[in-house]
């Protein structure tokens, strides 16, 4: 029996579904380069309670909830390529293994194979001196356990992290036109949250599984981090300005968010600390490209 696992014996991989719950046959599992993951299986379980007793009479087994919290930093070679699928909705099928040995001859492997998975909430933010990273959590259909690698299936693993050097904020008018660099942000970050609702029916086999996983009311919003140097975020707020905001994710890639508005503006001021300005946004629709 091999020793308990430890978090450099785990790791992450996923591939676009060709239907919902349903994955490609052979395929390239890309690697998520995650610093902490969540995996989580909710049975909803239903207690059964009648006259006669304190305890439940029996449990029953209701809808599956398969969870996935990822943090992942962004690499550099494909920057979006696991984060635009919160913008697409494309269903995913995604392996989380344990193992022993190189991963290349892997063994005592454990494996929670995800399917018909979809981003339910993304959150990406960026620090002076840190990397850009994302905090995932993904929903969906149903969890295989196993004990190996998935057939025929080849893995890829993409390198390379984007420092905040490589970033930037850029705002400009509402519909994302005119954009110019904003140089006094000290962090930001931004949310996509899809509000996802996971669908059962009634059925002779596998009722316990959604059906569907459809997307509702989209969320958008973050929130900036400047240095105080003047007032433009409060005339903002007063005039009822809308404007764009574009977030450099490494490379040619961004998230632009357009027709934005200060949620809320605020320069807290605390002895010993520079005056900084915290502005939170909301929107009304985004690109990640």
């Amino acid at each position: 029996m091999p020793e308990t696992y430890g978090s450099h014996e785990c790791r992450v991989y996923f591939v676009q579904e060709t239907a919902y719950g349903q994955m490609p046959a052979n395929p390239t599992m890309i690697g998520v380069n995650a610093e902490n993951v969540d995996a989580a299986i909710n049975p909803s379980l239903v207690k059964v309670r009648g006259v006669g007793s304190r305890d439940p009479t029996a449990i029953k087994r209701g809808l599956r909830k398969p969870i996935l919290r990822l943090s992942h930093i962004l690499p550099s070679d494909a920057p979006i390529g696991f984060i635009q699928h919160v913008q697409t909705l494309n269903s995913l099928s995604v392996q989380v293994l344990w193992f022993k040995g190189l991963f290349s001859s892997a063994t005592n492997i454990i494996s929670l194979l995800y399917r018909g998975m979809r981003i339910d909430k993304l959150t990406v933010e960026c620090g002076i001196d840190e990397l850009v990273k994302a905090d995932v959590e993904l929903v969906g259909q149903d969890v295989e356990v196993g004990t190996g690698k998935i057939a025929g299936a080849t893995y890829a693993d993409y390198a390379g992290a984007v420092a905040y050097t490589e970033s930037f904020v850029q705002r400009g008018n509402a519909d994302g036109s005119e954009l110019t660099d904003l140089t006094r942000i000290t962090d930001w970050k931004f949310t996509i949250e899809n509000n996802l609702k996971p669908v059962p029916v009634i059925r002779s086999a596998n009722a316990y599984l959604a059906k569907y996983l459809p997307a509702r009311h989209r969320e958008l919003g973050g929130e900036l981090t400047f240095e105080f140097e003047d007032k433009s975020e409060f005339e903002d707020v007063i005039n009822d300005a809308e404007f764009s905001l574009k977030f450099g994710l490494g490379g040619s890639h961004y998230a632009l968010f357009k027709y934005c508005k200060w949620e809320n503006v605020q320069t807290p001021v605390r002895i010993e600390d520079l005056v900084s300005l915290k502005a939170r946004f909301a929107a009304r629709d985004v690109v990640i490209a």
